[in-house]
Order: structure tokens, then sequence, then C-alpha cells
């Protein structure tokens, strides 16, 4: 008998034989690839389980390829018993997530087992309906800046080539989240039209002051000319807007923020390190030179300060270690705001160390305090995808960076840690205050790389107008698209386009985006041989042009006013894109794309790859004009 089959019979005598005869037999695995301590727990037999732990040389550090440990196998089980011992005596935490992000107690709720969901709600405090998963902000949803006024929550995050500009969201719990408005509306002042992918508005910060609500952000040029970064500031009395047209102070540096002193005086911070220069009264001026507050405590890619004056003390939140694994946020303080600051004794105070984890580079953070009197953080942070074949990355960065949210203790020497230290949560207990349902309007969603031409796009209800672009997709002058973030790793869209009267060279259709340089498209075009459906691929400089499907007279003679409609849709598994097109009897299925790595931060060697995945419409008329309608566009997670 193997070790296997002993513990799947749940025989402890024959398991501690053959352990006894041979001890790393612990370590074999069945043919699912499953270690001998995770079929134990799985099998739920808390003896079985106590004799490895206490008897053999089993790792309580070991995970399986999902990232998942052994407390995830007990929750399969559902013996309260077990996981019992595995959370009191081993240690073991019930809300460690796995790679994709399920944690024990989402097992046993999942599974029902009613007595264990108990034992974890009496642990956590909380019940599975109370808490909250991270990120909370799901998609491209980077550099979360935060603010509170009375019992109303803002952010804002980084919105680069995209139109309308820096995206504001509002909350009442700090968990659910809506759009409510943009900084940059007015596409004259977006000033968007010749950036590469991934340039634009970075990092942007919001903050509130005797009535006025202040966004200010880094606008990042192209590497050409002498000038790469400038910073812009807008206001406003309203937290939706309309903002002011943007000022521009000509201090090089990225990811500024607006600290607003107690004596009523303003000053700008912003990287490397943290400077710190004075600003005039409405914020749109610099009237001091800058000066370095303080480099940081790690001391690699300082940036993202944000200042918080609290019991006397100026606190100093910084950003460091690059957006990469090495992300992080660390703290210092000072009696004075220009004074020398100390680093806290327990930096990083947010870090994912754990390299197997789901949620990964967690940095570029801002506290913000509860009318209640509670402290949380809003981060950065990132979803793993991995991609187990093939050249090219590893793990794939698809949905861009989104925001996470925990809490903060401060220490009775009065210093913030975030989540108890324990990097970023998967699974975690809701902010007590009030729950709030989103009313989101629905056209807040959508976006366009770069400003679009005079009424390019005209969202009218659950109709979608576009103009046909003269610029083809690999163009940054390509204007009109109308994009949404993709949020999750697996989704299905779907949208019905009014088929339009094409000319040679003419196409529209459905698109997952990245930038100009990533991208795949599904689409009807025409030629001398009729109307297709076709599938194009955009890598770096590379178009790959798939098969055409042409389409018979049902949609009309080439060139002719086509009066019906098709759907066209994506299915998406991970890197996996299958589209399809249909109406009436008709049905295509195109063949799948099995690895699409380049719609992903990793995938392509070229530009800024800060952004995130993005799906949608668009047109491409050429030379010509071109007009296309579409409606009830439909994302739905799968």
């Amino acid at each position: 008998m193997t070790i296997q089959d002993a513990v799947k019979e749940q025989n402890i005598d024959e398991v501690r034989r053959i352990l006894t005869e041979n001890p790393s037999a612990i370590d074999e695995k069945d043919e699912r690839g499953i270690a001998v301590p995770f079929l134990a727990a799985a099998g739920g037999n808390p003896e079985l389980v106590k004799y490895i732990v206490e008897y053999s040389r089993a790792s309580m550090n070991a995970v399986d390829g999902a990232n998942r440990n052994i407390l995830h196998y007990g929750a399969m089980s559902g013996n309260t018993s077990l996981c019992r011992y595995l959370v009191e005596k081993v240690g073991m935490d019930i809300l460690s997530g796995d790679r994709d992000l399920v944690t024990p107690y989402q097992i046993a709720y999942e599974g029902k087992h009613r007595e264990l969901l108990a034992y974890f709600e009496e642990r956590v405090g909380a019940p599975y309906e109370e808490m909250y998963h991270n990120p909370i902000r799901r998609g491209m949803f980077p550099d979360p800046s935060i603010v509170r006024v009375g019992e109303d929550y803002y952010m804002v995050n980084s919105s680069f080539i995209f139109f309308p500009c820096i995206p504001i969201s509002h909350s009442k719990d700090l968990v659910h989240w809506e759009i409510i408005g943009h900084a940059i509306t007015n596409p004259a002042w977006a000033k968007l039209g010749d950036l590469e992918g991934g340039r634009g508005y970075w990092a942007p910060d919001i903050s509130y002051d005797k009535g006025t609500f202040y966004i200010t952000a880094t606008y990042r040029l192209n590497d050409t000319g002498t000038v790469y970064r400038r910073q812009i500031v807008v206001s406003s009395d309203k937290p939706e807007g309309p903002y002011s047209e943007p000022a521009y102070i000509e201090e090089d540096g990225i990811d500024p923020s607006i600290f607003h002193d107690g004596d009523g005086r303003h000053y700008m911070l912003l990287n490397r390190g943290a400077r710190i220069f004075e600003l005039s009264a409405d914020c749109k001026r610099q009237i001091s030179e800058a000066r370095l507050l303080y480099y940081g405590d790690q001391k690699r890619a300082p940036e993202g300060p944000h200042l918080l004056h609290k019991d006397g003390w100026y606190y100093l939140f910084l950003a460091e270690g690059g957006t990469g694994v090495g992300h992080r946020i660390t703290v210092a303080r000072s009696r004075t705001l220009m004074g020398d600051y100390e680093p806290c004794p327990y930096n990083p105070i947010m870090r994912q160390e754990d390299e197997g984890a789901g949620i990964w580079r967690c940095g570029h953070g801002k506290p913000v305090q509860t009318a209640a009197g509670d402290w949380y953080m809003v981060y950065l942070c990132g979803r793993k995808l991995w991609r187990d074949s093939g050249e090219g990355p590893a793990i794939c960065s698809m949905l861009g960076r989104e925001t996470a949210l925990d809490p903060i203790r401060w220490t009775e020497d009065g210093w913030p840690v975030v989540n108890e230290l324990n990097g970023p949560s998967v699974l975690q207990k809701r902010p007590d205050l009030p729950l709030y349902t989103p009313k989101e309007a629905p056209e807040m969603q959508w976006v366009s790389p770069r400003e679009p031409d005079a009424d390019g796009v005209r969202i009218e209800g659950g109709r979608f107008i576009l103009k046909g672009s003269r610029a083809p997709l690999s163009d940054v002058a390509a204007r009109n698209l109308c994009l949404r973030r993709q949020s999750d790793f697996n989704f299905a869209a779907e949208v019905t386009m009014h088929m339009p009267k094409l000319v040679a060279g003419q196409e529209a259709g459905i698109i997952c985006y990245y930038d100009e340089n990533s991208w795949v498209s599904f689409s009807v075009g025409t030629d001398e041989n009729g109307m297709f459906l076709q599938m194009k691929e955009r890598v770096g400089k590379q178009t790959t042009l798939h098969e055409k499907k042409y389409l018979d007279g049902t949609y009309g003679e080439q060139g002719a006013d086509c009066a019906g409609r098709m759907e066209l849709g994506v299915r998406t598994k991970g890197l996996e894109r299958q589209f399809y097109a249909a109406a009436g009897d008709f049905r295509y299925e195109s063949g799948t794309l099995a690895d699409v790595y380049y719609l992903c931060d990793e995938g392509v060697s070229m530009g800024k790859r800060f952004t995130g995945a993005m799906v949608g419409m668009y047109a491409y008329a050429g030379e010509n004009e071109l007009s296309v309608e579409f409606e009830d566009f439909a994302y739905k997670v799968l």
C-alpha cells in the first residue's frame, strides 16, 4: 500500500509505518499532484492530520500549484475540529488567498459547512456576507488617492491617454464605488492627441479645503523635446465637477499631491523622494523653490508622496521599490513640516512578500479616516495571470493596476501599520459604515484613447454612434474607439451592430485593446469579393490578418446599405480569446487565440506599459466617411 492509499483510507497505523520506514514519503503526491498532507486534510480526519503535523517532517508553509495551503484542503472537508486545530495550534490563516484569491473562508461558505462557517465567523469577527474582496476597484484603476468630506469618500485614479481624463469615484462605505465625473472633460484641455500609449495623466491626487476640491496630476509627454513632465492642477466646488481649465506648474517630477496645512498655507509634494514647495492661495502657482523633505526608507524609486498631520506629527507616506514585485509603502514622520523625517521601525507598512500570491506589486497608498475614527489605506495592487507555456512572460498583468483597501492600526508609539503588516488582504471585514449601493451612470464607464473627433463618439442610452477614424488602430492618430475597462480574467462581451454601408478598406467591429501596439479586433469589412468577417492581431509593429469569412447575399451586395443587424461578441478565459458573429440563423465562430499575452503590461517591449486591457467597439473609415451604430453592449463575468 502506498502512503497515498493509506491516507485516502485514513489508515493512521499504515501511515505511521510507512513514514517510520521512509520519512521522505510525506513529500509524495498522488496522480493529480496533490501532496500527502493536503490529501489528509481534505479527508477530514483530525487525528491523521495531527500525526502528520506533529510527527512527520511536512512543512506547514507548503502550498500546491494554485498556492493553496493545508487549511484550504481542511476547509474542503468541512471538519470543524480539524480546521480549529490548524488555525489555533498550527497558526493557519482563515483569510489566506490562493492564486485565484480563494480563501478557506470562501471554501467553507460555498461548501455550506455551517458549523465550520460559524467557527470561522467567530475567529474573523464577521460573517462571510459582511466581508469584502480585494481589489475593491477592478480593472485599470491605478495610483489611488482619496479624500473624505463628511460621510462621502472621493477617489481619483490615473487615466493615462484615455479620455475623459482622471476618473472621480464616489462611495459611502469605502467598498462600493461609482464614477461620478472626470477632472478633464473638455477635449481642448486634454492635450492627448499625439501622446503614445502609457503617457498622459499619471498618479493624480484629490484634496479638499474650505469648500474646494483640488485635483493634481503629472502630465507625461512623449520622450521628445526637452520637457517630459509637467504638473497640472484643477479645482471645483463640486466633487464631480466641472473642473477648471488645467493650470500648469513647471516643476519636473511625478506623482504630485497637495497638502493643506493647518495654518492655511498650501504645498505640493512630488518625487524623487518627497520634494515640497509652496503653492499660491488658489493652488495653481508655485511660489517657492522645491526642497527635499526625505528620500525614503528603501531609497529605490521613491515616489507617490502624501502628507498627513495627526497628533502633532507630520506623517509622510511614500511608494518605493518600483511598480513590480518590490513595490511597497513606507512612512516617516517629523514634528515640523520641513524638519528631519525619521523612518518607521515597521517599514514597509505594506508589501506583498508571498511570491505565489494572486495579488502583487502593492504600493502607492493614501490613508483616510472615517467619520467614526477608523483608519484605512487605499493602495495600488495587481492581480496575477499565470502563463504556463510559450515564449514571453511567465506572469502577466492583463487587468492593469487596481485599487485595494485595508485597515490601518495606529501603534502605541504612534505609527500606522496596514493590515497588521500581513501584506494585502484577499478577504477583509467590511468597514463599519452603512452599506452603499452605487448608481453609476452607464456612460461613465466608457473612454476613448485620446480625444475623439467632434461627435466622434455619441452615447445615447444604450446606443453608441461612432464616426469612423481616418487613421488605423495601430496609429496614435486613431480616434473614436469606445472602450470599457476589462475587470475580470474570464468574461464575455457582446454588442449588436447595425450593419454599415462600407467601401473597400473600411471596417467596424469589436476589439480587445491595450494600446496602439497591442490589440485584437473582430470586424466586418469589404473588398472586391464582398463583405467578410475577419480577426486581426497587432503585436508590437506586426499586424497579423486572419482568414476572411465571406458573408452571403443575406447581408447585401458589396457596398450596399445593409439594413440588418449582427451580434458581435468575444468570450475570454485568461489569455484565450474567441470571437463570434450571429444574425438570425447565421452564426460564425473564429478560431481560438490561445495566448493574447500582448494585452498585458509585460507583453510588448514598446513605450510605457502602465495601463490595462479594455474591450469595446471601433470603426475605421480611411479617407471616406463612415458612421456606425452599435447598441446593447453587455459585459458578463464568466
